[in-house]
């Protein structure tokens, strides 16, 4: 009650106490009056006068029985006065408390902070309702379990001990039927008298009501009072279900907003991870949507496109994007796999896969387009590459290779083994015997040699005519032994020559001469960007070329290098040294006789 009101009642009891102690005092003057009267009658009762005497004894006793019924109904005004200062007190007490829900209001909804709005949601409950202890459980949304959520005055502890096993009994039946509870008295109240806890623990005042929102009950608000009975009546707890369907609404709504929040962060953080380019447009082409990949691939910040219709924010992509484009917007089809390859500043020409659909809302309509971009550079590079090395090696080996950099394509100084076969006698047979049988033969004879490469693990570099170049231990196909897999390989590629040449006339037969040699060389793509090939260069693999000129029909020529890394495992002749073009130094040659073991 204000202070005002106070004083106002205050004056008016203190005018009743005056205006009692005037009437008491004239009531004793008016029986004093009386009596003197009386006396007076006595005095006069057979003179002329006792009329009049009597007449001002009656007047009195009037007067007196006036005063009497005056005095009387003091106390009823006095009762009449404390009815309207409780009453006022009621009023007062209601006005603080709407004045409080309209500023619970204002409060929980200015939040959307879950936690934020638990608390002040307690805060508020304590404050208009003057209990002494309380706590808030809400419902998980997938166990459909409460659970508890904020408390004043207590903690999850203690709600855990026997002294609240009334509480949790009213909180599951409120959760569970709807209904609010309220007592005055607990501890008279028949409804918990069974309940032990409410005698030992001297639980007096309780009041719960349920948060309900769409008919659905999301959660229990609890308060009590272990001191005070007749805390909460009929008043308290409507107004704490208007509060608690205020409280639930902001509670939902906040709960919503987390979801929402959640699933935006996922969304962002699923759009941040994927490789793909996502460009979304609304339907006056402002770019809504330009994730991370978007930014990396086309080298523009986010921060410059969205917000910014597309033609200005992807100038790089203008000849490209409005047909393509538009075509969705009018057909409202999709457009899969469409390929470009713009120039974008920072990063040169790029190649592009671009996917295009139409921007859907729930009402299946049209709201934009939704433009994904995947950069294709690298994997047409890497296809590029993979290509180029299936011309090396086995194609399941190439298959099998998930980055062609461990091949080091780049150029790699290495120690290796170079043989060159050469057909002896191929020119005068190509001059007696058409092309077609020449073609033929000479696939025949490197068909042999090719099949006996891959299988000792080298790689077959080129044909040159009629010769062949094989290395073995390049980084495209690194072994270890490979000096003596390059002999071995000479080696059996004569011994299938020579059946073969048992089985055709003597005026067809062909020989192959053979130069091993092993050295450093420098092993790595030579060429340009339409055409490159994987080859060595460097003086091993031309000393194994002059050794193949100087081999004889059927002959393999080692080297110096080739001969001191596999003579446990061969027989030799050694030859004499030879005197080779472009090399001042004479070059020490060995023949291959045989095989050890």
């Amino acid at each position: 009650m204000s202070e005002t009101s106070q004083s106002r009642l205050d004056g008016i009891r203190h005018e009743i106490d005056i205006l009692r102690r005037v009437m008491s005092d004239l009531a004793r003057a008016v029986e004093k009056q009386r009596r003197a009267l009386r006396q007076l009658q006595m005095s006069v009762r057979d003179s002329p006068y006792a009329q009049a005497a009597q007449e001002s004894v009656d007047c009195g006793t009037d007067v007196a029985n006036g005063m009497r019924q005056i005095t009387s109904r003091l106390p009823a005004l006095e009762n009449m006065l404390n009815r309207l200062q409780s009453e006022t007190r009621a009023m007062q007490k209601e006005h603080t408390q709407l004045w409080a829900l309209s500023e619970v209001g204002a409060v929980i909804n200015s939040t959307l902070e879950v936690s934020e709005v638990l608390n002040r949601v307690m805060d508020k409950v304590i404050d208009i309702t003057g209990a002494e202890r309380g706590y808030v459980v809400l419902r998980d949304e997938e166990t459909e379990r409460l659970e508890f959520m904020v408390a004043r005055n207590l903690d999850r502890e203690t709600l855990n001990q026997q002294s609240f096993q009334v509480s949790r009994t009213i909180v599951n039946h409120v959760a569970e039927s709807g209904d609010p509870v309220v007592t005055t008295n607990a501890q008279a109240d028949p409804r918990f008298q069974a309940q032990e806890s409410v005698v030992s623990y001297s639980l007096r005042s309780i009041l719960c009501v349920p948060l309900r929102v769409r008919g659905q009950v999301i959660g229990v608000m609890y308060a009590d009072n272990r001191i005070k009975s007749g805390l909460f009546g009929e008043r308290e707890l409507n107004l704490l279900i208007a509060f608690a369907n205020q409280a639930a609404v902001a509670i939902d709504n906040a709960r919503l907003f987390e979801r929402v929040s959640s699933a935006q962060k996922l969304m962002d953080n699923i759009f941040a991870s994927i490789t793909s380019g996502v460009i979304t447009t609304d339907t006056v082409d402002k770019i809504t949507l330009f994730n991370r990949a978007a930014q990396r691939i086309l080298h523009i910040p986010r921060e410059a496109c969205e917000g910014t219709r597309y033609l200005e924010a992807l100038p790089s992509l203008s000849p490209m994007l409005p047909p393509l484009v538009e075509r969705v917007k009018q057909t409202d089809q999709s457009i899969q796999g469409h390929e470009a390859e713009p120039v974008i500043p920072g990063r040169g020409r790029i190649s592009l896969s671009v996917n295009l659909s139409p921007l859907k809302d729930a009402n299946d309509e049209t709201q934009g387009v939704a433009i994904v971009i995947d950069d294709m550079t690298e994997r047409k590079r890497f296809e590029r590459e993979r290509g180029m090395v299936r011309r090396y090696l086995p194609a399941e080996l190439v298959d099998r290779l998930a980055d062609l950099q461990e091949l080091r394509l780049g150029g790699t100084r290495e120690v290796v083994t170079i043989l060159f076969a050469d057909i002896r006698g191929f020119t005068s047979y190509s001059e007696t015997h058409d092309p077609e049988q020449v073609v033929e033969m000479i696939n025949r004879y490197y068909g042999h040699v090719a099949r006996l490469v891959r299988e000792n693990g080298g790689i077959v570099d080129k044909y040159e005519g009629d010769a062949v170049v094989a290395h073995f231990g390049t980084p495209l196909r690194p072994i270890q032994d490979h000096a003596w897999k390059a002999v071995l390989t000479a080696w059996r590629t004569q011994q299938i020559t020579r059946a073969y040449l048992e089985t055709i006339p003597p005026e067809d037969r062909l020989y192959f001469g053979f130069g091993i040699n092993t050295g450093e060389a420098v092993a790595g793509n030579i060429g340009g960007e339409d055409q490159m090939d994987y080859t060595l260069i460097g003086d091993a693999v031309n000393l194994s070329r002059r050794l193949q000129e100087n081999a004889e029909p059927g002959q393999i020529l080692i080297g110096e290098d080739t001969y001191q890394i596999i003579k446990r495992k061969v027989t030799v002749t050694k030859l004499a040294p030879l005197h080779v073009k472009g090399r001042q130094a004479s070059l020490q040659a060995y023949e291959v006789t045989g095989l050890v073991g």
